[in-house]
């Protein structure tokens, strides 16, 4: 039996598919993902508002070390993604979000506004599951289902 690294590094090179995976390991990574998105991106609502922020809002408020512990963070979301067969592009669109909510979210005042406004945690689940249900076979099932939807 392969371990878990053996079968990623067959997926990222291209000599196992997703689809390869054992069965339920899919789901079980992609609900991982969407909670820790949601977790990031969405927690707390504000009392009276129909603003709502996560924990990358809150980290922000710490400057420097907080944006880059929820870059960490968030490039799990992205690790996940390439393990699970995501294209070399959809993973570049992916960092380039994180990167841009990194990058802008290091600005005084204004990035700890930017972090509220974009949710780049739950663009990027957004994307990898419109990809999965564009490529079901690949994925071996025809979608995912969400409890949730994010407008991109």
């Amino acid at each position: 039996m392969s371990s878990v690294f053996e079968r990623m590094r067959q997926v990222r090179n291209g000599s196992a598919s997703a689809s390869s995976l054992p069965p339920g390991e899919f789901e079980d990574s992609f609900a991982r993902v969407e909670m820790l998105a949601k977790a990031l991106d969405s927690a707390i609502r504000i009392p009276g508002t129909n603003v709502v922020m996560g924990i990358d809002a809150v980290l922000g408020l710490v400057p420097v070390i907080g944006d880059a512990i929820s870059a960490m963070i968030a490039s799990y979301i992205i690790w996940e993604a390439r393990r699970l067969g995501a294209p070399r592009w959809l993973i570049a669109r992916m960092a380039m979000n994180t990167t841009l909510d990194t990058i802008v979210g290091s600005i005084p005042v204004v990035g700890d506004v930017f972090d509220v406004a974009y949710k780049s945690n739950l663009k990027n689940v957004a994307l990898l599951k419109r990809h999965a249900e564009k490529n079901g076979a690949r994925y071996g099932r025809r979608t995912i289902e969400t409890t949730y939807s994010v407008v991109g």
